[in-house]
């Protein structure tokens, strides 16, 4: 797994950035620094820093301790939170802001889902259980690069690598399969990788094994990507999808959704989401319930994936895509756009160039559904109450009714008119009950 022809020394030099100035991170780096330690920032940030992509979470590594990295960061005025001890890490919390700060570390045993680990204070060792080149990236504060496995090269080149041989790598921890993906999705460039590819496709349904919510995580990441369509093909090709997400059939809508959010139109509010391409990929006989509860999202997440879902075949065929304001004052701005994007996706996905005054109607609503706000009904619960009908259930269901009647009417009936509609409401009712 260590590259016999590895060299220690630096092999390139990071630009100066505004993260790497940061007084907030040159607080930690000096606190971590004080014993004379060799520490260096790891991994992500060193990584995005070379591809010049933005730098979101920063990773340190260091040979000492979490006991003696707590008493540095102690010392130092800085918060220190045992986030993952058992792991070697440490957060340090400083004016809001936090960083990852593992101890090196080599595998002792894995099981394809954790490892035993032991300390190491050898760079070299801690990057090969990394598992790709592009991720065993060291940096010192300085800026000069370490780079063992000739991850800067693969970075430029787009190629995925697991560091060592392949298949170990993956049954060492089966969500690495998940993670090649997301990577080549994220960093990754045509022809795929041979032995990465097959090592996946070898061992994908042990995918079984890994949980909910690290799946969930791993899918959702992949589909953030500005182009994930490709990894989905690859996914699919090898038996991934089958084992995670088989409802996963429509990477051609996919392909479109994340071609409109990105690139195809250009509306204010309109944003790639992975919820949404995940609405997107999926077979138009899926509802979303049960991919929803497979995935454990969350009741938020749920509840928007099953409302795209079942509201985009409202707006497949153009002529069907009318009264949208009254759709929107029903079931909300985002169900809406959602619901928009997918029908708009699947239509692209069918016929590759729409009419003209198609595509005109579909970003004319798009738009809409971002920017309308519904106006407020004239009249409340306290209208309700005043004619007779005791707090309660009732008092809702006789409002939905009469907004449904002014929603319906182009929201143009005023209070009195809504009034009316009231009375004669009630009056109807009363007729019933009779």
């Amino acid at each position: 797994m260590i590259s016999l022809h590895a060299s220690r020394d630096p092999t390139g030099k990071l630009n100066p950035e505004p993260w790497l100035e940061d007084e907030r991170t040159v607080a930690v780096m000096r606190a971590l620094k004080s014993g004379g330690a060799d520490v260096r920032y790891v991994g992500g940030c060193v990584r995005d820093a070379i591809a010049k992509r933005p730098i979101n979470d920063i990773d340190i590594g260091t040979p000492e301790s979490p006991d003696v990295v707590t008493r540095r960061l102690t010392a130092a005025g800085i918060k220190a939170v045992p986030t993952g001890v058992e792991h070697g890490t440490v957060t340090a919390v400083t004016d809001g802001k936090s960083y990852e700060i593992t101890t090196l570390r080599q595998d002792v045993e894995t099981d394809g889902r954790r490892a035993v680990i032991a300390y190491t204070d050898d760079w070299i060792v801690d990057s090969s259980r990394r598992d790709f080149t592009i991720n065993a990236l060291s940096a010192t504060q300085s800026g000069d690069v370490y780079d063992y496995h000739d991850g800067i090269s693969d970075l430029a080149h787009g190629r995925i690598r697991f560091i060592g041989r392949a298949e170990d790598r993956v049954q060492e921890d089966y969500l690495r399969i998940l993670r090649y993906f997301r990577f080549f999705a994220h960093f990754g460039r045509p022809p795929y990788d041979d032995a990465a590819f097959n090592a996946c496709r070898k061992y994908a349904e042990h995918l079984s094994t890994i949980s909910a919510e690290r799946i969930r995580h791993e899918l959702l990441r992949t589909l953030a990507a500005n182009e994930p369509e490709d990894a989905f093909i690859m996914m699919r090709d090898a038996h991934v999808l089958e084992a995670i997400l088989p409802e996963a059939t429509e990477i051609g809508t996919l392909r479109a959704a994340a071609w409109l959010a990105s690139r195809g139109v250009i509306i204010d509010g309109l944003r790639p989401h992975p919820l949404r391409r995940l609405g997107a990929v999926l077979s138009p006989n899926c509802d979303g319930i049960g991919v929803a509860g497979r995935l454990k999202l969350s009741r938020k997440e749920a509840n928007r994936l099953i409302a795209m879902k079942k509201f985009a075949p409202l707006f497949v065929v153009p002529e069907a895509i009318g009264n949208v304001q009254s759709r929107i004052q029903k079931l909300g701005n985002e169900a809406v756009a959602d619901a928009l994007i997918l029908a708009w996706a699947a239509r692209l996905a069918d016929q590759a160039k729409l009419p003209h005054d198609e595509t005109v109607l579909r970003r004319e609503t798009l738009e809409m559904a971002f920017a309308w706000t519904p106006p407020e009904l004239p009249i409340g619960g306290d209208d309700v109450k005043a004619r007779g009908i005791p707090t309660g259930p009732e008092v809702g269901t006789l409002l939905r009714k009469v907004e449904d009647w002014w929603t319906d009417g182009g929201f143009n009936a005023d209070r009195e008119a809504c009034l009316k509609q009231l009375d004669d409401i009630i009056a109807d009712k009363g007729n019933e009950d009779k």
